[in-house]
């Protein structure tokens, strides 16, 4: 369990405006509301904003990770001196250690657990920690597709322009052909211990930041940033019957760290284009069949157009009112839990142009349509 020591002072739900309860959607919508309004895109010049808005992204890449989310629940619940407890007993140690140097006790044992516990590794030696380098930010891009393929699901490209690693040096920082020169101070590793009596403690070393070396010859293509602005192509595969408005998650492909942290994720919005004859309602197609007042009064056969081109006939009896609507199976949105329907509504077409058979035709039918309506009732 990689415990950070931030983790037991700060309230990632807190920062994140959701209870400890919350689902991981729930979780998910809290941070895109304030990715959102606190990107730097959205506040030019605002420091407060883009401090507040790393802190909700380190809140979100624990929290909104399932298995950092437990590590941090049940580091939480523990306390900083988790399962020290009295010392007394078969403590956590997984000996009958008594107190202080009695027969089992090895105080290795608690350097180590102290160790693993603020990210100090038992004392041993490592690189600079990922976080010093700092994730990259999650952005947002806009997606529009087709009706059709928004049903048959699509890989496409979406564009954006972005930061993204540096070509030159591979987000490195250096020149090509130079490297970095390890901080003498932390020795590389970016953090220094602090020693207070039986506990040890880090901290980001001043001398380099918290990054673990310095750049004698930044590159000239980032100016030793790692990272340069400039668009860029990602694919994205949209899943069959993907909805309007849906946001696919990539993982990794947003922002890049710097100097090689871990990048963010790239949130797509789906839009999909209407189409001119159906549209969607769930896991159904819709459809209007346009038709005459005498096929719905006498009853009639009447072709139905579907999604892949091969109509289909459906019986409408004598009598149906306009705007009834019938129900072709399996002939909708193909989702996972079924293929929906296709759901088509006779509508009546009233001719704006008539020809004087339809005319006198038209004329023929009032005057026995009101002939009948005043014949006395059982005649």
């Amino acid at each position: 369990m990689a415990i950070q020591r931030e983790w037991f002072e700060k309230d990632y739900y807190a920062i994140l405006g959701v209870p400890a309860t919350a689902t991981p959607k729930e979780v998910t919508s809290a941070y895109r509301a304030l990715a959102r309004k606190l990107h730097p895109d959205a506040n030019p010049g605002n420091p407060a904003a883009e401090e507040r808005f790393k802190e909700v992204s380190a809140a979100y890449d624990v929290i909104g990770d399932p298995d950092r989310r437990r590590e941090y629940d049940e580091a939480r619940a523990m306390g900083p001196m988790g399962g020290m407890g009295g010392m007394g007993g078969a403590g956590p140690f997984g000996r009958g250690g008594g107190g202080g140097g009695g027969a089992g006790f090895d105080a290795g044992d608690i350097g180590d657990l102290l160790g693993n516990l603020f990210g100090r590794g038992g004392g041993q030696a490592r690189g600079p920690s990922q976080s010093t380098f700092g994730r990259g930010a999650d952005l947002e891009a806009d997606l529009h597709i087709s009706f059709l393929d928004a049903l048959r699901g699509v890989t496409t490209s979406v564009s954006l322009v972005s930061d993204a690693p540096c070509i030159d040096c591979q987000g490195a920082g250096t020149a090509p052909g130079t490297s970095a020169r390890p901080c003498s101070e932390c020795s590389g590793r970016g953090v220094l211990d602090e020693n207070q009596g039986f506990f040890s403690f880090s901290r980001p070393c001043p001398s380099c930041g918290g990054r673990g070396q310095f750049i004698d010859t930044p590159c000239p293509g980032c100016r030793g940033a790692g990272v340069t602005t400039r668009p860029r192509m990602v694919k994205v595969r949209l899943p069959e019957g993907v909805g309007d408005g849906k946001t696919i998650r990539l993982k990794g492909k947003g922002g890049p760290g710097r100097f090689n942290g871990p990048a963010g994720d790239l949130y797509v919005r789906v839009h999909v284009d209407p189409d001119p004859t159906f549209g969607r309602d769930g896991d159904h197609l819709t459809v209007t069949v346009p038709t005459s007042f005498a096929d719905l009064a006498l009853g009639a056969d009447l072709k139905v157009p579907t999604i892949d081109g091969d109509p289909v006939t459906i019986r409408v009896p004598a009598g149906t009112p306009s705007g009834r609507t019938f129900r072709v199976r399996n002939r909708g949105v193909a989702a996972p839990s079924g293929t929906g329907d296709l759901l088509a509504t006779v509508e009546v077409v009233i001719p704006t142009h008539l020809s004087d058979e339809e005319r006198q035709a038209i004329e023929s039918l009032r005057q026995a349509s009101s002939l009948a309506a005043q014949a006395p009732a059982g005649a």
